[in-house]
C-alpha cells in the first residue's frame, strides 16, 4: 500500500496540462463537499434553544437545525456521484500511463487503488483550501466555534479524500487496463443489484405501511417513512428503465433503422446499455425528489395562505421551503455536471473507434447528432417514470393535507430533460479532439 501511494503523489504531481480540467473539476467537487459537511458540522455543533438572527428563526431551535444539517449532508451524494465521475475519467485518459504500468508488473486492482489515491490527493488539496475560505468567512462574521466543533471541522477535512478514495475505488471496480494500451469494464451482476433495490424499498414501504396501521393512521414518522420509500423505489425503477430500454432499443433500431447517427447510437446503446443507467443515476432520483418537491410546495403554501398567517410568521415557513427548493437546484446542477463529464468520458473511452470512423469519411455532424442521441433515447421514459413516481407523492401529501393539486411540478421532468440534453451538448467540442484521425496512430 505505501508503494501504490508513493505512485499516486509522483503521478499527482507529475499530471500533464492536458490533465489539469480534470484535476480542477475534481478541486471542485471537492470544495463543495467540504462546504457543505462544514456547515453542516457547524450548525450540529450548536446546542440548545438559541437566538440566530439568519434564516428568520430558522436555526432557533434544535429540531429545525437537525432538519437543515439533514439537507446539507443529503447534498453530499450527488458530489460524490460527481467525484466518482471525475475519477472514472480520469482512469480512462490516462490509460497508456496504466498500460505502462501493466507492463511494470502491476495487477488490475493495483492500478485501480494508485487511480483512486490519485484521487484522494487532489479532494486533500481541495478540502484543504475549502477549510482555509471556511475559516476565513468564520473570522469575518465574528463566530467562533466551540472546541467540539473545531474536531469536527479536522474530522471533515480527513473524510472527504477518504471518501472520494473509496467512491473512486467503487467507480473503477470494473474498469481493466491491459498491458495491450488497452481499457474495458467488466459488466456487473445487474439482476441482482436490482432485485436487493426493490426488496430494500419494498421493505421500508411495508414497514411505513405497518407504522401507519399500528398508529391509526396518525405521525409524521410514518408518512416520512413512506415518502422516503416511495421516492427510493421510483428511483431504483427509472434506473432499471434506463439500462433496460437502452438494450431493449438498441437491439431493436441496430436491425431497423437507415439513419447513420441512430444506428451509431443504436450500436454504443446495445453494446453497454448499463452505461446510461450510471450516468443518470443521480438525476433520475432529484427528478423525483425535484417533482415531489415543486407540488408539495405548492400545496403547502396554498394551506399556509388558507390559515391567514402574518407575513413575519410566514416568513419562518417560506424560508424552510426555499432552502429545501435551493438545496434541489444545487443537486441538479451537480448531477448535470456528472452527466457532462460522464458523457465526455464515454468519448474518451471511443475515441479509436470515432477516429476510425471520421478517418472512414463519416461526418462530423453524425457523430455530434449519435452522441446526443445516447443520452436522449434512454432518457425520456426514465424521466417519465421518475416525474410519475414524484407526482404520487405530492398527491399523496395532498391527500393527507386536503389543499388543491398545482400542475406546474408537472413540467419538471421536461425542462430537466431539455437541461440533460444541453448538459450532454457540452461533451461535443472533445468530440471533435477524440474523432481526430491522428488518434489512430496509438492503435
Amino acid at each position: 500500500m505505501k508503494a501504490d501511494i508513493r505512485i499516486a503523489w509522483i503521478l499527482a504531481r507529475g499530471s500533464e496540462h492536458r490533465e489539469w480540467w480534470r484535476i480542477s473539476l475534481t478541486l471542485s467537487g471537492a470544495l463543495l463537499a467540504t462546504g457543505f459537511a462544514l456547515a453542516a458540522a457547524t450548525i450540529a455543533a450548536v446546542q440548545g434553544q438559541v437566538s440566530i438572527p439568519y434564516a428568520h428563526g430558522l436555526l432557533n431551535q434544535p429540531g429545525e437545525r437537525a432538519g437543515v444539517v439533514l439537507t446539507l449532508v443529503l447534498l453530499l451524494v450527488p458530489v460524490l456521484g460527481f467525484l466518482g465521475q471525475c475519477a472514472r475519467i480520469g482512469a480512462v485518459h490516462r490509460y497508456r500511463r496504466m498500460a505502462g504500468m501493466r507492463l511494470a508488473g502491476a495487477t488490475p486492482a493495483q492500478v485501480r487503488r494508485v487511480a483512486a489515491v490519485e484521487s484522494a490527493f487532489v479532494c486533500l488539496a481541495g478540502s484543504s483550501a475549502g477549510f482555509a475560505a471556511f475559516a476565513v468567512l468564520l473570522a469575518r462574521a465574528g463566530h467562533t466555534p466551540p472546541p467540539v466543533a473545531w474536531a469536527g471541522f479536522v474530522a471533515v477535512v480527513l473524510a472527504v479524500p477518504v471518501a472520494a478514495a473509496l467512491v473512486s475505488a467503487f467507480a473503477l471496480r470494473h474498469v481493466i487496463a491491459s498491458p495491450l494500451d488497452h481499457v474495458r469494464r467488466t459488466g456487473p451482476d445487474r439482476g441482482r443489484r436490482t432485485l436487493l433495490g426493490f426488496l430494500l424499498t419494498a421493505v421500508l414501504i411495508t414497514m411505513a405501511a405497518l407504522l401507519f396501521l399500528l398508529r391509526g393512521g396518525k405521525g409524521v414518522t410514518p408518512f416520512a417513512l413512506l415518502v422516503l420509500g416511495l421516492v427510493l423505489l421510483t428511483g431504483a425503477g427509472a434506473i432499471w428503465v434506463t439500462g433496460a430500454f437502452a438494450a431493449f432499443l438498441g437491439r431493436r433500431l441496430t436491425r431497423r433503422t437507415n439513419s447513420p447517427a441512430v444506428l451509431i447510437a443504436a450500436s454504443r446503446l446495445a453494446h453497454d446499455p448499463w452505461a446510461a443507467a450510471r450516468t443518470h443515476a443521480a438525476l433520475l432520483l432529484v427528478t423525483v425528489v425535484g417533482v415531489a418537491f415543486m407540488g408539495v410546495r405548492g400545496v403547502l403554501l396554498a394551506a399556509l395562505g388558507e390559515d391567514g398567517y402574518r407575513p413575519v410568521d410566514l416568513a419562518f415557513y417560506t424560508t424552510g421551503i426555499d432552502l429545501v427548493g435551493a438545496a434541489v437546484l444545487i443537486a441538479l446542477t451537480i448531477s448535470l455536471c456528472g452527466l457532462a463529464v460522464g458523457t465526455t468520458e464515454s468519448l474518451a473511452t471511443r475515441r479509436r473507434g470515432l477516429a476510425a470512423q471520421a478517418a472512414a469519411g463519416v461526418p462530423h455532424g453524425v457523430l455530434a447528432r449519435a452522441a446526443l442521441l445516447e443520452t436522449a433515447l434512454p432518457l425520456a421514459p426514465a424521466l417519465l417514470l421518475a416525474g410519475a413516481g414524484g407526482t404520487v407523492v405530492y398527491l399523496a401529501y395532498a391527500a393527507v393535507v386536503g389543499g388543491p393539486v398545482p400542475l406546474l411540478p408537472l413540467l419538471v421532468p421536461v425542462t430537466v430533460y431539455a437541461a440533460c440534453l444541453l448538459a450532454a451538448a457540452t461533451s461535443l467540442p472533445f468530440l471533435r479532439r477524440a474523432a481526430h484521425p491522428a488518434e489512430l496512430r496509438f492503435t
